[in-house]
Protein backbone atom coordinates (compact mmCIF):
# COMPACT_ATOMS: atom_id res chain seq x y z
CA UNK A 1 0.00 0.00 0.00
CA UNK A 2 1.20 3.52 -0.80
CA UNK A 3 0.59 6.36 1.63
CA UNK A 4 1.31 9.99 0.68
CA UNK A 5 2.13 12.48 3.46
CA UNK A 6 3.34 16.06 2.92
CA UNK A 7 4.31 15.43 -0.66
CA UNK A 8 6.30 12.28 0.09
CA UNK A 9 5.37 8.70 -0.74
CA UNK A 10 5.94 5.90 1.74
CA UNK A 11 5.64 2.31 0.50
CA UNK A 12 4.55 -0.60 2.71
CA UNK A 13 2.93 1.42 5.51
CA UNK A 14 0.22 -0.39 7.48
CA UNK A 15 -3.30 1.07 7.43
CA UNK A 16 -4.45 2.66 10.65
CA UNK A 17 -6.68 0.42 12.77
CA UNK A 18 -10.31 1.43 12.94
CA UNK A 19 -11.70 2.70 16.28
CA UNK A 20 -13.91 -0.43 16.55
CA UNK A 21 -10.88 -2.70 16.12
CA UNK A 22 -8.91 -0.73 18.73
CA UNK A 23 -11.76 -1.05 21.24
CA UNK A 24 -12.20 -4.81 20.68
CA UNK A 25 -10.69 -6.72 23.66
CA UNK A 26 -8.12 -9.37 22.87
CA UNK A 27 -8.16 -12.64 24.81
CA UNK A 28 -4.82 -13.93 26.14
CA UNK A 29 -5.81 -17.42 24.91
CA UNK A 30 -7.64 -19.05 22.03
CA UNK A 31 -11.44 -18.63 22.02
CA UNK A 32 -11.68 -22.41 21.75
CA UNK A 33 -10.46 -22.59 25.34
CA UNK A 34 -13.80 -21.14 26.47
CA UNK A 35 -15.41 -24.37 25.23
CA UNK A 36 -12.62 -26.85 25.93
CA UNK A 37 -11.89 -25.76 29.51
CA UNK A 38 -15.41 -26.58 30.84
CA UNK A 39 -15.38 -29.88 28.95
CA UNK A 40 -11.99 -30.77 30.43
CA UNK A 41 -13.26 -29.92 33.91
CA UNK A 42 -16.34 -32.08 33.31
CA UNK A 43 -14.22 -35.07 32.28
CA UNK A 44 -11.93 -34.53 35.28
CA UNK A 45 -14.79 -34.78 37.79
CA UNK A 46 -14.78 -38.64 37.96
CA UNK A 47 -11.01 -38.68 38.49
CA UNK A 48 -11.28 -36.04 41.18
CA UNK A 49 -14.05 -37.98 42.91
CA UNK A 50 -11.96 -41.15 42.70
CA UNK A 51 -9.01 -39.40 44.34
CA UNK A 52 -11.10 -37.80 47.10
CA UNK A 53 -13.04 -40.95 47.91
CA UNK A 54 -9.80 -42.91 48.25
CA UNK A 55 -9.12 -40.82 51.38
CA UNK A 56 -12.58 -41.49 52.84
CA UNK A 57 -13.65 -44.26 55.17
CA UNK A 58 -16.15 -46.89 54.10
CA UNK A 59 -18.80 -45.19 56.25
CA UNK A 60 -18.33 -41.88 54.44
CA UNK A 61 -18.44 -43.49 51.00
CA UNK A 62 -21.63 -45.44 51.82
CA UNK A 63 -23.36 -42.45 53.42
CA UNK A 64 -26.41 -40.99 51.69
CA UNK A 65 -26.35 -38.31 50.52
CA UNK A 66 -22.72 -38.95 49.63
CA UNK A 67 -20.01 -36.73 51.04
CA UNK A 68 -18.42 -34.50 48.43
CA UNK A 69 -15.31 -33.86 50.51
CA UNK A 70 -13.59 -36.14 53.03
CA UNK A 71 -13.97 -35.03 56.64
CA UNK A 72 -10.38 -36.11 57.22
CA UNK A 73 -7.56 -37.98 55.56
CA UNK A 74 -8.27 -41.69 56.05
CA UNK A 75 -5.49 -43.92 54.70
CA UNK A 76 -7.24 -47.15 55.61
CA UNK A 77 -7.90 -48.02 51.98
CA UNK A 78 -4.26 -47.54 50.97
CA UNK A 79 -3.04 -49.53 53.98
CA UNK A 80 -5.38 -52.38 53.08
CA UNK A 81 -4.26 -52.43 49.44
CA UNK A 82 -0.53 -52.10 50.06
CA UNK A 83 -0.72 -54.53 52.97
CA UNK A 84 -2.26 -57.22 50.79
CA UNK A 85 0.36 -59.94 50.33
CA UNK A 86 -0.59 -60.47 46.67
CA UNK A 87 -0.57 -56.81 45.64
CA UNK A 88 3.17 -56.67 44.72
CA UNK A 89 2.72 -59.83 42.63
CA UNK A 90 -0.28 -58.36 40.81
CA UNK A 91 1.66 -55.16 40.14
CA UNK A 92 4.62 -57.14 38.81
CA UNK A 93 2.38 -59.27 36.56
CA UNK A 94 0.78 -56.16 35.06
CA UNK A 95 4.19 -54.58 34.50
CA UNK A 96 5.54 -57.71 32.77
CA UNK A 97 2.53 -58.12 30.47
CA UNK A 98 2.42 -54.42 29.58
CA UNK A 99 6.19 -54.14 28.98
CA UNK A 100 6.30 -57.19 26.69
CA UNK A 101 3.20 -56.02 24.80
CA UNK A 102 4.66 -52.53 24.27
CA UNK A 103 8.04 -53.85 23.11
CA UNK A 104 6.55 -56.43 20.73
CA UNK A 105 4.09 -53.95 19.22
CA UNK A 106 6.92 -51.50 18.57
CA UNK A 107 9.03 -54.18 16.85
CA UNK A 108 6.36 -56.02 14.86
CA UNK A 109 4.30 -52.89 14.22
CA UNK A 110 7.35 -51.14 12.80
CA UNK A 111 8.24 -54.03 10.52
CA UNK A 112 4.66 -54.52 9.33
CA UNK A 113 3.94 -50.82 8.92
CA UNK A 114 7.13 -50.22 6.94
CA UNK A 115 6.42 -53.20 4.69
CA UNK A 116 2.92 -51.95 3.88
CA UNK A 117 4.17 -48.39 3.35
CA UNK A 118 7.23 -48.99 1.18
CA UNK A 119 7.07 -52.51 -0.26
CA UNK A 120 4.77 -53.71 -3.01
CA UNK A 121 4.13 -57.44 -3.21
CA UNK A 122 1.35 -59.67 -4.50
CA UNK A 123 -1.78 -59.21 -2.42
CA UNK A 124 -0.41 -56.39 -0.27
CA UNK A 125 -3.52 -54.24 -0.69
CA UNK A 126 -5.85 -57.15 0.02
CA UNK A 127 -3.82 -58.15 3.06
CA UNK A 128 -3.92 -54.58 4.36
CA UNK A 129 -7.69 -54.39 3.95
CA UNK A 130 -8.16 -57.72 5.71
CA UNK A 131 -5.94 -56.61 8.56
CA UNK A 132 -7.85 -53.35 8.97
CA UNK A 133 -11.15 -55.26 8.85
CA UNK A 134 -10.15 -57.08 12.03
CA UNK A 135 -10.21 -53.74 13.87
CA UNK A 136 -14.00 -53.55 13.58
CA UNK A 137 -14.55 -57.11 14.89
CA UNK A 138 -15.58 -56.90 18.57
CA UNK A 139 -13.55 -58.85 21.08
CA UNK A 140 -16.62 -60.79 22.16
CA UNK A 141 -16.62 -62.61 18.80
CA UNK A 142 -12.96 -63.67 19.01
CA UNK A 143 -12.93 -64.37 22.73
CA UNK A 144 -13.84 -68.09 22.52
CA UNK A 145 -11.53 -68.91 19.55
CA UNK A 146 -8.67 -67.13 21.30
CA UNK A 147 -9.34 -69.09 24.49
CA UNK A 148 -9.33 -72.39 22.56
CA UNK A 149 -6.05 -71.51 20.86
CA UNK A 150 -4.42 -70.58 24.18
CA UNK A 151 -5.71 -73.82 25.68
CA UNK A 152 -4.19 -75.85 22.83
CA UNK A 153 -0.88 -74.08 23.44
CA UNK A 154 -1.08 -74.83 27.16
CA UNK A 155 -0.95 -71.17 28.14
CA UNK A 156 -4.22 -70.88 30.08
CA UNK A 157 -3.68 -69.64 33.64
CA UNK A 158 -0.25 -68.27 32.77
CA UNK A 159 0.98 -64.83 31.81
CA UNK A 160 1.62 -66.19 28.32
CA UNK A 161 -2.13 -66.27 27.72
CA UNK A 162 -2.17 -62.50 28.27
CA UNK A 163 1.01 -61.76 26.31
CA UNK A 164 0.59 -63.78 23.12
CA UNK A 165 -2.72 -62.21 21.91
CA UNK A 166 -1.25 -58.73 22.54
CA UNK A 167 2.07 -59.22 20.73
CA UNK A 168 0.94 -57.12 17.75
CA UNK A 169 -2.23 -55.18 17.01
CA UNK A 170 -3.63 -53.97 13.68
CA UNK A 171 -3.83 -50.44 15.04
CA UNK A 172 -0.07 -50.32 15.68
CA UNK A 173 0.69 -51.51 12.13
CA UNK A 174 -1.79 -49.07 10.59
CA UNK A 175 -0.65 -46.03 12.58
CA UNK A 176 3.02 -46.64 11.81
CA UNK A 177 2.21 -47.27 8.14
CA UNK A 178 0.45 -43.93 7.92
CA UNK A 179 3.39 -42.19 9.55
CA UNK A 180 5.91 -43.84 7.23
CA UNK A 181 3.86 -42.73 4.23
CA UNK A 182 4.20 -39.12 5.38
CA UNK A 183 8.02 -39.32 5.27
CA UNK A 184 9.74 -38.28 2.00
CA UNK A 185 11.15 -41.18 -0.01
CA UNK A 186 14.19 -39.12 -1.00
CA UNK A 187 15.81 -39.69 2.39
CA UNK A 188 15.65 -43.46 1.96
CA UNK A 189 16.70 -43.36 -1.70
CA UNK A 190 19.81 -41.39 -0.78
CA UNK A 191 20.72 -44.05 1.79
CA UNK A 192 20.13 -46.83 -0.77
CA UNK A 193 22.52 -45.11 -3.17
CA UNK A 194 25.14 -45.12 -0.41
CA UNK A 195 24.76 -48.89 -0.14
CA UNK A 196 22.51 -49.22 2.90
CA UNK A 197 20.22 -52.23 3.09
CA UNK A 198 16.49 -51.84 3.66
CA UNK A 199 16.77 -52.83 7.31
CA UNK A 200 19.68 -50.41 7.81
CA UNK A 201 17.62 -47.62 6.25
CA UNK A 202 14.73 -48.47 8.56
CA UNK A 203 16.95 -48.50 11.64
CA UNK A 204 19.20 -45.52 10.87
CA UNK A 205 16.96 -43.19 8.85
CA UNK A 206 13.29 -43.94 9.37
CA UNK A 207 13.04 -44.86 13.06
CA UNK A 208 14.70 -41.65 14.39
CA UNK A 209 12.10 -39.66 12.44
CA UNK A 210 9.26 -41.89 13.66
CA UNK A 211 9.71 -41.24 17.37
CA UNK A 212 6.33 -39.45 17.75
CA UNK A 213 4.49 -42.38 16.17
CA UNK A 214 6.45 -44.91 18.22
CA UNK A 215 5.65 -43.01 21.41
CA UNK A 216 1.96 -42.98 20.48
CA UNK A 217 1.91 -46.73 19.85
CA UNK A 218 3.74 -47.35 23.12
CA UNK A 219 1.35 -45.22 25.19
CA UNK A 220 -1.83 -46.61 23.64
CA UNK A 221 -0.60 -50.21 23.90
CA UNK A 222 0.41 -49.69 27.52
CA UNK A 223 -2.94 -48.12 28.34
CA UNK A 224 -4.93 -50.94 26.72
CA UNK A 225 -2.89 -53.76 28.22
CA UNK A 226 -2.55 -52.24 31.68
CA UNK A 227 -6.30 -51.61 32.04
CA UNK A 228 -7.51 -54.85 30.45
CA UNK A 229 -9.88 -56.81 32.67
CA UNK A 230 -12.10 -58.90 30.39
CA UNK A 231 -9.45 -61.19 28.90
CA UNK A 232 -7.52 -61.82 32.17
CA UNK A 233 -10.84 -62.61 33.84
CA UNK A 234 -11.34 -65.40 31.29
CA UNK A 235 -7.80 -66.71 30.87
CA UNK A 236 -6.52 -66.55 34.47
CA UNK A 237 -7.81 -68.64 37.35
CA UNK A 238 -5.11 -68.62 40.03
CA UNK A 239 -4.58 -65.47 42.07
CA UNK A 240 -0.78 -65.63 41.67
CA UNK A 241 -1.23 -64.88 37.96
CA UNK A 242 -3.70 -62.02 38.44
CA UNK A 243 -2.98 -58.64 36.92
CA UNK A 244 -3.69 -55.50 38.89
CA UNK A 245 -7.21 -54.77 37.54
CA UNK A 246 -8.20 -58.40 38.07
CA UNK A 247 -6.75 -58.47 41.57
CA UNK A 248 -8.72 -55.38 42.57
CA UNK A 249 -11.96 -57.25 41.88
CA UNK A 250 -11.22 -59.44 44.90
CA UNK A 251 -11.90 -56.44 47.14
CA UNK A 252 -15.54 -56.61 46.07
CA UNK A 253 -17.41 -59.41 47.80
CA UNK A 254 -20.93 -60.73 47.42
CA UNK A 255 -22.09 -59.32 50.75
CA UNK A 256 -19.48 -56.72 51.62
CA UNK A 257 -17.24 -54.40 49.61
CA UNK A 258 -14.34 -52.36 50.96
CA UNK A 259 -14.98 -49.30 48.80
CA UNK A 260 -12.08 -47.36 50.29
CA UNK A 261 -9.71 -50.15 49.19
CA UNK A 262 -11.33 -50.28 45.75
CA UNK A 263 -10.90 -46.53 45.30
CA UNK A 264 -7.31 -46.57 46.58
CA UNK A 265 -6.45 -49.49 44.30
CA UNK A 266 -7.94 -47.72 41.30
CA UNK A 267 -5.92 -44.59 42.06
CA UNK A 268 -2.74 -46.68 42.09
CA UNK A 269 -3.80 -48.37 38.85
CA UNK A 270 -4.64 -45.13 37.02
CA UNK A 271 -1.51 -43.26 38.12
CA UNK A 272 1.00 -44.99 35.74
CA UNK A 273 -1.35 -44.47 32.79
CA UNK A 274 -1.71 -40.75 33.51
CA UNK A 275 2.03 -40.29 33.92
CA UNK A 276 2.74 -42.14 30.68
CA UNK A 277 0.26 -40.02 28.74
CA UNK A 278 1.52 -36.74 30.23
CA UNK A 279 5.13 -37.54 29.33
CA UNK A 280 4.20 -38.53 25.76
CA UNK A 281 1.50 -35.90 25.17
CA UNK A 282 3.44 -33.77 22.68
CA UNK A 283 4.66 -36.79 20.74
CA UNK A 284 1.11 -38.14 20.70
CA UNK A 285 -0.27 -34.93 19.18
CA UNK A 286 2.52 -34.74 16.56
CA UNK A 287 1.94 -38.35 15.55
CA UNK A 288 -1.85 -38.01 15.15
CA UNK A 289 -1.34 -34.80 13.13
CA UNK A 290 1.28 -36.13 10.74
CA UNK A 291 0.01 -39.68 10.28
CA UNK A 292 -3.12 -38.41 8.54
CA UNK A 293 -1.34 -36.33 5.90
CA UNK A 294 -1.11 -39.08 3.33
CA UNK A 295 -3.28 -42.14 2.73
Amino acid sequence: MTVTTTGRTRVGARPAASPAARRRPRLPFSPWHLLLAPLAALFAVPLLWLLLSSFMSDAEINRFPPALWPSGVDLGGYRYVLGNAMFPRWLLNSAIVSAVAVASNLVFGTLGGYAFARMRFAGSRVLLVLMLATMVVPFQLTMIPTFLVMKKLGLIDTLGALIVPALVTPFAVFLLRQFFLSLPRELEEAAWIDGCSRLRVLYAIVLPLARPALATVAVLTFLTTWNDLTWPLIAINHDTQYTLPLGLTTFQGQHHTRWSAVMAGNVITVLPVLLAFLFAQKAFIRSITSSGLKG
